[in-house]
């Protein structure tokens, strides 16, 4: 479904991504794991035309989309959550999910009960300003106004970043029920590699701009580098 080859992007004249390759098959949930700073976010940026890309090409469905404009990307069907949740705090749950469909037209009924059946604390507090939320609840939201614009492919950047840990299992579960009944594929970006390697199908270990490592999820789970430096353990 969509296909990096030799990416390089850079922040004027340092290099954050040295030729990076990678395919997201349709329908899987692919991971990046990496460490702070090795490019895993600018990744995510570059594919939704967030950065300007100064090598290589993105391909999404046999076609190429290399440093198209945002809006354009998003037409196409790709949508990231950012890092940080980056909702709208002084409007209400209702508007944000609204401002995630603002290129849609038509009611959008049916769209606010399938967000609200995945995360029932959001129907409950639809008329709530979203800034008194808690950090859970404003991940749940930001998830479900990207949902809003009926994307294809969904781009996760930290989803469990500054959520207490009770909630951070419960947005995993909710990511894969997201892949498993819509067939939407999925691009997460986490720190936490336990999880993410849990329930993704394949892993890529990003090192300052490099891939290092790729595997099927379960081999990766098991090799010593990646247990040593991400897993936690030897």
């Amino acid at each position: 479904m969509l296909e990096v080859r030799d990416l390089e992007v850079a922040y004027g004249s340092i290099t954050a991504l040295h030729r990076i390759s990678l395919r997201v098959e349709k329908g899987k949930i692919i991971t990046l794991i990496g460490s702070n700073g090795a490019g895993k976010s600018t990744t995510l940026r570059a594919i939704s035309g967030l950065l300007r890309i100064r090598g290589g090409e993105v391909w999404l469905d046999g076609k190429q989309i290399t440093n198209l404009a945002p809006h354009l990307i998003v037409a196409l069907g790709i949508t990231q959550v950012p890092e940080g949740r980056m909702i709208f705090p002084n409007l209400t749950v209702i508007e944000n999910l609204q401002m995630g469909a603002y290129r849609r037209k038509g009611n959008l009924k049916a769209d606010y009960e399938y967000v609200y059946s995945i995360f029932p604390i959001l129907g409950e507090r639809e008329k709530q300003v979203a800034g008194t939320l808690s950090g859970g609840e404003q991940q749940m939201l930001a998830i479900s106004r990207a949902l809003m614009s009926k994307p294809t492919f969904l781009m996760l950047d930290e989803p469990s970043l500054g959520i207490a840990p009770l909630l951070v299992r419960t947005i995993f579960e909710k990511i894969l029920e997201i892949n498993r009944q819509l067939g939407i594929t999925i691009l997460l970006v986490e720190q936490n590699a336990n999880l993410a390697l849990e329930i993704a199908d394949y892993g890529y270990v990003l090192e300052t701009g490099r891939v290092i490592l790729e595997d099927r999820s379960e081999h990766l789970r098991t090799n010593s580098i990646v247990r040593e430096s991400y897993l936690g353990g030897a």
